[in-house]
């Protein structure tokens, strides 16, 4: 298949590049020096040009606090640039494959978010991923929305300056005190399991919404003991309410991800997310 990846240089994009690529697909990356999605012209130039058999959306405003000041450009990115795709996915017959977030949800439940239950985004970067999901299911006939949480990755967020286990294990080996909510759980992800779960459903042909996320789910104080003990650290976090560590975007209490709808084979690539903080680990060389 030949496969467009729009934002191929960020966390996700660039595993999908791999992944896609290791699986014997036509790999076509499209930087956002290349592609600007907020513009639909510069889309459907991409699109006519490359006339590919999926075109994969990686590309986001991921700034969650900054979003809270700056909706415009959160909506332009997230929910317009998704718009331009679809309707340029539409176009040259091609499946429109968009990365939403588990920001959809408020938190409420008190067990894992599958794909059927309600969506109610607490902040405007939730809420513009959200816009962006109805308006790619608007205007595709055909479509993927995949829903991945807490990212980590080799190539990191650029802008949120790295992914959080790379930044446990730089303050544990800087001697700095390391403090991490206790009381908000999620999904960590991998970003090269959710591009190999990506690559079987694509594949398959699949369409709809799916979850992708690895197994199980933590809080992010559980997350920073799994890292700092798979790297070797003997260093102690402390746990905080996340009530003293206030964020100008309000989050979920509770954001982790199930899914009722994978096959076996892809259930198995997003294995527990213990098993992928060690095969991160051996993906950046780092010895634990």
């Amino acid at each position: 298949m030949k496969i467009l990846i729009i934002g191929s240089m960020g966390q996700l994009g660039s595993a999908c590049v791999e992944i896609f690529r290791s699986a014997g697909h036509h790999v076509i990356p499209s930087s956002h020096a290349e592609v600007e999605v907020a513009d639909r012209q510069s889309v459907r130039r991409v699109l006519e040009r490359a006339r590919p058999d999926a075109a994969i959306n990686c590309a986001a405003y991921v700034r969650v606090n900054d979003a809270e000041d700056h909706a415009e450009d959160a909506l332009r990115v997230n929910a317009i640039g998704a718009r331009h795709v679809a309707l340029a996915c539409a176009e040259f017959n091609t499946l429109c494959v968009y990365v939403s977030t588990d920001y959809v949800f408020d938190g409420a439940l008190s067990r894992p978010y599958t794909e059927q239950d309600a969506c109610r985004p607490l902040n405007v970067y939730g809420t513009s991923k959200l816009a962006g999901e109805y308006l790619v299911q608007q205007c595709s006939p055909r479509w993927l929305i995949a829903r991945v949480a807490s990212l980590f990755g080799k190539a990191g967020s650029r802008s949120k300056g790295g992914n959080f286990v790379d930044t446990i294990v730089r303050n544990a080996r800087a001697g700095r005190p390391i403090r991490v909510v206790n009381d908000v759980r999620m999904s960590p992800t991998y970003a090269l399991d959710a591009a190999r779960a990506m690559e079987h459903l694509v594949s398959r042909g699949a369409t709809g919404l799916f979850h992708l996320a690895n197994a199980g789910n933590c809080t992010w104080l559980e997350f920073a003991r799994r890292i700092l003990a798979t790297a070797g650290s003997d260093t102690i976090p402390e746990g905080i309410s996340s009530l003293e560590y206030p964020t100008k975007a309000p989050r979920p209490r509770n954001s982790s991800l199930r899914s009722s709808k994978l096959s076996s084979e892809v259930r198995a690539v997003l294995r527990p997310w213990e098993d992928a903080v060690a095969a991160y680990f051996l993906e950046k060389n780092h010895e634990p």
